[in-house]
Formats: structure tokens, sequence, C-alpha cells
């Protein structure tokens, strides 16, 4: 069987985030496989810890994707910082085509289009892909479950930082579709009384404070925050108000672009420019909110940049939907897309270090160790999100009553259809198919 059916068949997703089903891209032919060890999100340490403790089966996983892509050789960016994972990847990569790529600590080191460059020192043209310019990314992560998949174990488990105002910050494997709740409760549950969550990490994460929600594939932390912190009151207050008070209030500094990461190497990305926008009503609009379509939604204008405390990525995440809506998305595509991308003279010495943006959020009372633990877990029940990926929903293959054993297929993708697919992560009985896939133990 090939790496890319195993890979299918596993339900292997990008485990960064973006839960892209992972067999689509082992189909593209590359000179160079690039695993995304970066993890630059503020308190987020899971990645360094995988990295530190399993470095020979993300050696291994790279070491397929690199045969099955036909690429010369793989590259692991990490930061320099994490000596641990560092040597215990110079443990094991001797004799294979992988080396490491060690990087400084900034923020946002772990955007594709900033990792392509630090790592090989290509330009992603704008709004493409890594293949074009001969390069895959895949997380850490995502290459660990691929080792796992080519011997025939499917994903089950999601590697998670639980951190922040938790007794004891930890870093390790849960079986996907426990709680929030739980997962706090491993870190010894929260110091602080009314809590919000931060899912998947300060800058890019999105707030909650149900902590019934449930672990998916792509959570990759969880950064639980005293309920009037000020992170979770920015990120709490109403979308029309943000843009009602960055109407009234942006002076058009330009820092949010001076700072913006894609706009420093090259990219036609102007964060103040769409602010403008939020001043328009019957034209104008929609020129300037073409400025905002390569966002890539690192926050740092919005949570770093900004001195008045605006909402310059909320501006530009707004532009694209409308840009989408009125149906102008190839004509803004064309528009920002038609130079070829040149760094700025000062993008290296623009760079935010992450110690830095962790002062600037409030976290340095929060910004400590969260080592690895081995954890013997055995949730009473499990509820598994049918779309925990990109494209469709899974289907169930499974009834209401139906025994199952950990690791059994539950849900399939759609026939013809971009997704993955879905396994119990603990053995017992369906007891619901929708809204969520739940399993009793038993």
């Amino acid at each position: 069987m090939s790496l890319i059916e195993q890979v299918r068949q596993a339900g292997v997703v990008g485990a960064g985030g973006g839960g892209f089903p992972t067999h689509v891209k082992l189909g593209a032919k590359v000179e160079f496989v690039i695993a995304n060890g970066a993890e630059c999100e503020p308190l987020m340490h899971k990645d360094a810890e995988l990295m530190a403790s399993h470095a020979a089966q993300v050696v291994a996983g790279m070491e397929a994707v690199v045969a099955a892509c036909g690429a010369a050789r793989g590259i692991i960016g990490i930061k320099a910082k994490h000596t641990e994972a560092v040597e215990a990847f110079e443990r094991v990569l001797p004799g294979s085509r992988v080396e490491l790529h060690l990087l400084e600590d900034f923020y946002p080191t772990g955007d594709e289009f900033v990792l392509v460059h630090e790592t090989i020192g290509r330009l992603i043209p704008p709004g493409g892909l890594p293949h074009q310019v001969g390069a895959i990314v895949q997380n850490v992560e995502t290459l660990f479950n691929i080792a796992a998949a080519s011997q025939g174990v499917p994903v089950t488990r999601k590697f998670l930082t639980v951190a922040g105002a938790v007794r004891q910050p930890f870093s390790g494997a849960v079986p996907v579709g426990i709680s929030f709740r739980e997962a706090i409760e491993l870190a010894g549950g929260t110091s602080e009384g009314e809590v919000a969550l931060l899912v998947g990490g300060a800058m890019m994460g999105r707030l909650t404070r149900n902590l019934d929600e449930c672990v998916e594939k792509t959570t990759g932390g969880l950064i639980v925050l005293p309920g009037d912190h000020s992170l979770v009151q920015r990120k709490e207050r109403p979308e029309t108000s943000m843009h009602r008070i960055g109407k009234s209030s942006c002076d058009q500094c330009s820092y949010c672009t001076e700072l913006c990461p894609r706009y420093l190497l090259g990219y036609h990305v102007e964060p103040h420019k769409v602010m403008r926008s939020l001043g328009f009503s019957l034209s104008g609009e929609d020129f300037w909110n073409q400025m905002g379509l390569l966002c890539c939604e690192c926050s740092l204008c919005t949570l770093y940049a900004c001195p008045e405390d605006l909402y310059p990525r909320e501006a530009c995440q707004q532009s694209k939907r409308q840009i989408r809506l009125k149906g102008l998305l190839d004509q803004a595509r064309a528009a920002v897309t038609a130079d070829t991308p040149k760094p700025h003279p000062l993008h290296e010495s623009r760079r935010i270090p992450l110690k830095q943006l962790v002062r600037r959020l409030g976290l340095t009372d929060y910004d400590a160790p969260a080592p690895m633990r081995q954890l013997d877990l055995a949730p009473r029940r499990v509820r598994l999100a049918l779309k925990q990926h990109a494209g469709a929903p899974a289907e169930p293959v499974v009834q209401v009553g139906e025994q199952v054993q950990a690791g059994q297929l539950v849900a399939q993708m759609p026939e013809g259809q971009l997704g993955a697919a879905i396994h119990a992560s603990i053995s017992g009985r369906v007891r619901a198919l929708t809204p969520r896939l739940e399993i009793e133990a038993g």
C-alpha cells in the first residue's frame, strides 16, 4: 500500500491547526520537504516537547514524505533555543536525508511564507502555495502521525499544551474527543476563579468560555486565562464595536503595516489601508479591502503593533469576507498578486522577539515550562466532531448502540470529496452520531 493511501486511511490532517487532509499534499513532487517545528505562539510548547521526546519518529515521517514526494532532502525548521530537541535530532539524523535549520526566536517564524523563506530562501508567489517553489511544509506532529500511519496506526490522540492560569502546565497526548474541562483537570485545574480559554494560542487562537467543548485533531493547545484578562476582553469585544472604534480612531500611523511579516517579505498587504475601508459606505471600500486579501491573520497588527489598541486584523478578516460576498475575488487577487515580492530592506530588523511579545500581551506571569507528560487517561466518554479538517464533514459508518474498539474507523470522507477519516479514540458503545459522534466507555 502506498504512503498516500496509508495516510488517507489513518485520517492524518495538518496537526498545526490548518487541518488540511495530509494525503492530498503527498501527491506533490517537490525538491524540499520542510518540517515546521518553529512553534512561535506564546506559552505553547507541545511541538518542542514532541521533538525532544519523539525525534526518531518525526524523522521517520520526514523520510517517508521525502521518498513519496521525490524530494532531494528534508529540512526541519526548529528554533535554536530548543536545545533538548536539537540534541535529540542530532542523535538520529546521521545517515538520513534530513537536516536541521536553526531559527531565531521571533514571531511568527512558523508562518508558512516566512518559514519557506527562512529555510530555502525562496518566496512563495502571492496567494500561492509552497509547492510552487518546490517545497511542501508539514507540522512536526503531522510527520509523527505519518510515521504512525505507515505502521497502520490511525490518529486517535492529539498532542497539546495546557498552560496559563493552571496549576501544572503540561504538554502531552490526549484522546481526541475529550472535553477541555478534562484537559484542564490534567493540568491540576485552574489557579483562578472564572476563566476563559484561547484555543490554539494567544495570537491566532479563538476564544471560548465553554469548557465542555472537545479536543479535535487540530487543537494545538489551551491557554487558560482569568476571565477579566485584557486579552480576553479584547477578543470578546463585538466585531461591530471593533470596526466602529477603528473608524473613529485610526490615525493612519501605519505601524500595523510596517511590522506586518507578509508586508516585510514584499507582499501586497497593508492593514492601515484596509482600516480606511471602515470609513467608506458608498464607494471606495472595495479598493481598500483588497489590501487585506493576503493577510495571514497572525494578529501582530492588532495585538502588538497598533499603539491605539485597534483591530487591523479583524478589518482584514472582514475585507476578505466582503470581497468574496461581492464576487470581487478574482479582481482583488489580480491587483495584489501582480508584482513579484521582494523583501523589505529592514525586514530582518523589524522581527518581533517572542519574549517581547509575551510582555506586550500581559502573559509574563504565565510564561512557564510545560513539560511532556505520559498521561494515563481513561475518559468515560469522547465526543468526536465529524468535521475536524478542511473539506466536507465525515460520514458515520457505525450505528447508535454499536460496540467499537479504539482505533476503529467510525466515520469516513464522503465519496469524491475532500475530507478525512475519523477513528474511535476509546473502546465503548456509540451513544450518538450527531452533532458529534459520541462513544461511551465500557
